[in-house]
């Protein structure tokens, strides 16, 4: 029979093994290895169509502008809610089910995943998943984490309640305060290619105040090379991607 002292000493020498296992899907922040490793979390769908995300939505000051713009151009896109926006503007969020766009979970409250033990991450997801559902009589299918940071919870958190995790291929970065819309379209435009998942913000609720406007100034140029490209612009659910 182990001591009190082995077991102690076991318990701590597994504490670095526990850690590193817990935070081994965050290499898949790191864009270029994403891409190229983990093609179905990075989003990397059908050769003739690019998905287009928002995050951190809804915002009733900046989200109708984008509502406006997409509908004018004929897009529909994949929005990534956070719970506790979404819930206190549910009526923007029935109108963005109406007009056909996708509604995804971001969480409930935007913060990394990472400083969060597995019961904290399941508890933020559900009560994002549910709310989303209450409001759109639908549930979501798909979960991005803040930050894009994955956990081992994570994973198993979204694979329980029915999410599949959704990262990206390229952004537009358009979250700095020193973006601007040409910025915003040139750094998404130089990874953009066929099969692409494109990461933007209609909401600046964790973005330098008023960076939406860049995004939104950006926009049209970006629907606009994806034409000239041949590339049909949508949400996730036309990607051509296997979901849970």
């Amino acid at each position: 029979m182990p001591t009190a002292r082995t077991a102690r000493r076991l318990a701590c020498a597994a504490l670095p093994v526990v850690a590193v296992a817990y935070a081994a899907p965050v290499v898949s922040t790191f864009g270029p290895l994403r891409n190229r490793l983990m093609p179905r979390l990075a989003g990397r769908g059908r050769t003739d169509h690019v998905a287009l995300t928002f995050d951190d939505g809804p915002d009733p000051l900046s989200t109708p502008f984008f509502l406006r713009l997409l509908d004018e151009r004929g897009i529909r896109a994949t929005f990534f809610l956070l719970g506790s926006a979404a819930s206190r503007d549910p009526g923007l969020v029935r109108e963005m089910a109406a007009a056909g766009h996708e509604i995804a979970v971001h969480g409930w409250a935007h913060r990394p995943l990472l400083l969060r033990g597995p019961r904290a991450t399941h508890d933020d997801l559900a009560r994002a998943r549910d709310t989303v559902a209450d409001i759109t009589g639908r549930p979501p299918r798909l979960f991005r984490p803040p930050y894009g940071v994955m956990t081992t919870a994570a994973h198993l958190s979204a694979r329980s309640l029915g999410l599949t995790p959704m990262l990206w291929t390229c952004w537009g970065e358009d979250w700095r305060a020193r973006a601007t819309p040409d910025s915003v379209h040139r750094t998404v435009a130089a990874d953009l290619d066929g099969g692409s998942t494109i990461l933007l913000h209609d909401s600046d609720c964790t973005s330098a105040p008023g960076s939406w406007r860049n995004t939104l100034g950006a926009l049209p140029r970006l629907l606009d090379t994806c034409e000239q490209h041949g590339l049909r612009v949508g949400p996730l659910r036309d990607h051509g991607l296997p979901l849970m």
